[in-house]
């Protein structure tokens, strides 16, 4: 089967404003997800981090591990330095069965501030790009003989979110830093996922599905609003629920092996994760077999 579904928890209960669902259990976190169909999750702040102990509970659920969000900090210390302290997430991922190690650079970023709007957000000089590479790529490099691909989650609020910059990233950077395509983050950012991609689609390894609400994305750019507060607005919801031509994204990937992932942050009082988890899974199960994945 070239790709198979997942789903992140980031629907029931938020890693960056833990108050949006912090009163929904991981048990029923998961066995909705697994209700809904999906094979596998991503990790989220409920999850325990030694796999002795989340073994057992993913797999009283049939869930796999997919993988899980990573910060870096290469942009103010070394590759040898990141890795070191990745040392315990990579450990969790291999002894999990992962193939994919997410990672966001996010240095100064501001995305988890729901004080600073996205207009604040950092921007990386145009000299300092190869640096910045350079240790980004022998990261990498060190967690590939671990076993492991780095996926690059671009992501508003932080130094690569544009069009511009997903391709900045990709020409500085070595081919053992592939690329994490999210299509709302993408859409938010003003570009185009269907042309990244077409442009990325030998180095795209992970996709992250959301679509977005063209109404509260004019609404929250317009009134200079931070990343959080458009989560809670309800600037995400899941795939064939916005305006992301899903259909065409993975047409534009006719060679893509591994999951797809419905992460859809949303406020779960204003929008039901279970609700929503079953549409995601529905269209995006639609959208991925008329595209020959499924």
């Amino acid at each position: 089967m070239p790709v198979q579904l997942g789903i992140n928890p980031i629907g029931w209960s938020n890693d960056d404003l833990p108050e949006l669902g912090g009163a929904t259990s991981l048990e029923t976190c998961l066995s909705e997800a697994r209700e809904t169909g999906y094979a596998g999750i991503e990790l989220g702040h409920k999850f325990p981090r030694a796999p002795e102990a989340l073994r057992p509970v993913l797999a009283a659920h049939h869930l796999a591990l997919i993988s899980g969000w990573y910060s870096t900090r290469l942009l103010t210390r070394s590759a040898d330095a990141e890795f070191a302290a990745a040392r315990p997430h990579i450990d969790l991922l291999k002894a999990m069965g992962c193939r994919i190690f997410i990672g966001a650079e996010t240095s100064n970023a501001v995305h988890g501030d729901r004080a600073t709007p996205l207009s604040r957000r950092p921007h990386l000089a145009e000299a300092d790009w190869p640096g910045f590479a350079r240790r980004l790529t022998a990261f990498a490099e060190a967690v590939a003989r671990e076993g492991l691909i780095v996926a690059y989650h671009h992501h508003m609020g932080t130094v690569v979110e544009t069009h511009a910059e997903i391709d900045r990233l990709m020409h500085f950077c070595g081919p053992a830093v592939t690329l994490l395509l999210d299509t709302g983050h993408a859409t938010f950012a003003g570009a185009d996922p269907v042309a990244l991609a077409r442009i990325h689609a030998a180095r795209i390894t992970h996709v992250h599905c959301k679509d977005v609400r063209a109404d509260v994305m004019a609404r929250m750019k317009a009134d200079e609003k931070s990343f959080l507060d458009s989560v809670v607005a309800g600037v995400f919801t899941v795939p064939g629920d916005g305006m992301v031509d899903f259909p065409a994204v993975l047409a534009a990937l006719p060679a893509y092996t591994g999951w797809l992932v419905v992460e859809a942050e949303q406020d779960p009082a204003q929008a039901n994760p279970l609700t929503y988890a079953r549409l995601g899974h529905r269209n995006l199960s639609r959208f991925a077999r008329a595209a020959g994945l499924l």
